[in-house]
Formats: structure tokens, C-alpha cells, sequence
């Protein structure tokens, strides 16, 4: 009796383990459209910034300009602490990566991004900034947070 009941435990958490990794793979679901942006060789940049705050971060990512314009939500479609709070997380684990150069590829994780939750940078600010994100992985098939990158 105690071996069936300890087989029912373990096939439980068999099945549990199962399910929790079939979840966290997920892939990616990227249209024609969105991997033939990727593959463009559009190098326009993307100025960041925001004119009462006088910050600034200039994108110049090969497609990343098309893809902003033709692909990534609308402006206005998330709120500003929605955005302020997915970047605390997205630069964290971003400049995590930085610093570790022997794990992840230093080819992509090139700088850190001196972003302070303290400081309002403003919508545009932080809604390209996210979005950049949104766009480095799922071109670059990263995973920076929990979240899976969707748009």
C-alpha cells in the first residue's frame, strides 16, 4: 500500500515537473513579416529622449526603426508605470548580463543602461525603451525576464 501511494506521489510530481518545464519553453511565434524586418539591413536610428528631462539613448539596431513603426504597440497603449516597471526588471537583468561576459554572448550585452527608478523620463522614454527590448528578444531569441517577450 505505501509503494502505490509514494508511486501516485512521484508520478505527481513527475507530471507537475513536466508541466512546469513545458511552459517555461514557450517559443516565440514570429510572423514572416516581423523575420524579414529582423534580416533588413535599415540601419535608421532611433533617437531615445525626452526634452524637459534632457536624457537621451540613440538605437541604431538594423531594423529596429521599421519594426517600431510597423510592428510594436502603439504609443499610448501601455501606461507610464506599467512601461517604468517592466524597464526596472528588463535593464536589471540586462546589465546583469553585462557583467557577465563568459555566460552571455558580450556581442549582444555590449553596456550597461544607466536607467533610475527615481527619475521620470517621461513616456517616449520609456515606451521606445521598452520596446527595444520587446524587439532585442525576440530577434535575438533572449529572454530577459520572466515575461515572455509578445506584442
Amino acid at each position: 500500500m505505501k509503494k502505490e501511494i509514494l508511486r501516485g506521489i512521484s508520478l505527481a510530481i513527475l507530471c507537475l515537473s513536466m508541466l512546469g518545464c513545458a511552459s517555461q519553453k514557450e517559443s516565440l511565434q514570429v510572423s514572416e513579416n516581423e523575420s524579414e524586418i529582423f534580416d533588413s539591413e535599415d540601419e535608421q536610428a532611433v533617437e531615445i529622449s525626452d526634452a524637459e528631462t534632457e536624457y537621451e539613448i540613440i538605437i541604431i539596431e538594423p531594423g529596429f526603426y521599421t519594426w517600431l513603426n510597423s510592428i510594436a504597440r502603439p504609443s499610448g497603449y501601455y501606461t507610464q508605470s506599467w512601461l517604468e516597471n517592466r524597464n526596472q526588471i528588463l535593464v536589471l537583468n540586462w546589465n546583469q548580463r553585462v557583467l557577465q561576459p563568459r555566460q552571455f554572448d558580450p556581442n549582444l550585452y555590449i553596456w550597461q543602461i544607466d536607467y533610475d527608478p527615481q527619475i521620470d523620463y517621461g513616456y517616449e522614454v520609456n515606451w521606445k525603451l521598452y520596446n527595444y527590448f520587446i524587439y532585442f528578444q525576440r530577434k535575438y531569441r533572449q529572454r530577459l525576464s520572466a515575461f515572455v517577450p509578445r506584442i
